[in-house]
């Protein structure tokens, strides 16, 4: 494996090796002392990336810095890795002493609190912690009366109302360990060491506000988080917390913004919080804002009469969605209509029963 400073392996043996497919609870390394931890969840591809890294505690000891370290589940599996991966020497007794989170996510975060409470320090963006301290604490066994008139208005009927409520009832405290007070601020430009790496903080919007990458250019390495996903766009929604926000054109400025910024990327490996390792996120950034380019197109030719954010399912994802994905297609499907309003490209009105109406301006 490449050492700090150098690039990554570059042979088509060693390439394929970094970049083979992930599967459920793996633990790869990918980099002199990174390495990728794939903590299984419930949704697909199966597994959470957590990045696990080669550090040292203030004392000098040996020590790791893990970044996005899962659900709360993924306290114990953490412990069974390293267990099992470094059973004697220096490694067998390193402990995790400080969690970086990219976003408030409960697939990112959810751990971060646990690991706290044994001594950790959670180094996050404002926005992310505050995000993730405000839903924990709001957490309740009902859906707020908002949220349910949110989805009225985007023209649930009554089934799919009770199916919102029954899966609401998994709610954000349910997957994420309490966050003691206080965090490290991590900004834009900041300069984070950890071990002999020092890696520079870059920022995305629209999956997640203040998402956090890490970027090591001397080493043409990239921590992505879900800002750059391999094979899929991350999720890019309007929630009822935000009920008029505009993600869709946050996330596709930040596509183009990280992708001059990071320049030329054919040789730097990205390391994503879904999916597999892969090269070139830059020309993985500009692929997708051009595909989410593409829906809006089809949804601005679909709205040639009223239509409710359900009735636009078909023409946004060209499939049929499961009950137990409405509510992400949604605020999908939201986010974009948001997106074609700002741009003067759709107009909304509203049925006599509350429902909201997209036609095209």
């Amino acid at each position: 494996m490449a050492d700090a400073g150098e690039s990554p392996p570059q042979s088509g043996a060693d390439v394929d090796a970094v970049t083979a497919p992930m599967t459920p609870g793996e633990f790869r390394e990918v980099a002199e002392g990174v390495y990728l931890i794939a903590n299984p969840v419930a949704f697909p591809p199966g597994f959470q990336n957590a990045v696990l890294l080669a550090d040292e505690s203030p004392s000098g000891a040996p020590s790791w810095t893990i970044v996005d370290p899962g659900l709360k589940t993924a306290e114990a599996d953490l412990d069974a890795h390293l267990t099992a991966q470094f059973p004697s020497g220096v490694d067998a007794e390193r402990r995790i002493t400080r969690v970086v989170a990219t976003h408030h996510h409960p697939d990112h975060i959810g751990a971060a609190g646990a690991l706290q409470r044994r001594g950790a320090e959670l180094l996050t963006t404002r926005t992310a912690w505050l995000y993730a301290r405000m839903l924990h604490l709001g957490a309740t066994d009902q859906p707020p009366p908002e949220a349910e008139a949110f989805y009225r208005r985007a023209g649930f009927d009554e089934a799919q109302l009770e199916g919102w409520r029954e899966r609401s009832r998994l709610n954000f405290a349910a997957m994420v360990a309490p966050l003691p007070l206080g965090f490290t601020l991590l900004k834009e430009g900041d300069t984070l060491s950890i071990g002999a790496r020092r890696w520079r903080v870059l920022m995305g919007h629209g999956h997640a506000p203040d998402h956090l990458l890490l970027w090591r250019p001397e080493e043409k390495l990239l921590i992505a988080g879900d800002q750059i996903l391999p094979k899929i766009s991350p999720n890019i929604g309007v929630y009822p917390a935000e009920p008029e926000g505009d993600p869709l054109g946050d996330w596709i400025d930040s596509c183009r913004r990280l992708a001059a910024e990071l320049g030329e990327t054919p040789d730097t490996l990205t390391l994503p919080g879904h999916g597999d390792p892969f090269y070139d996120p830059s020309t993985r950034l500009l692929k997708v804002a051009a595909k989410h380019e593409a829906a809006l197109e089809r949804l601005e030719t679909f709205l040639d009469s009223p239509r409710t954010v359900v009735e636009c399912f078909q023409p946004m994802f060209r499939r049929v969605i499961p009950d137990s994905h409405n509510g992400l297609a949604v605020g999908e499907t939201l986010s974009h209509l948001h997106r074609l309003m700002r741009q003067g490209r759709a107009r909304r009105s509203m049925r006599s029963d509350g429902v909201h109406l997209y036609r095209r301006a």
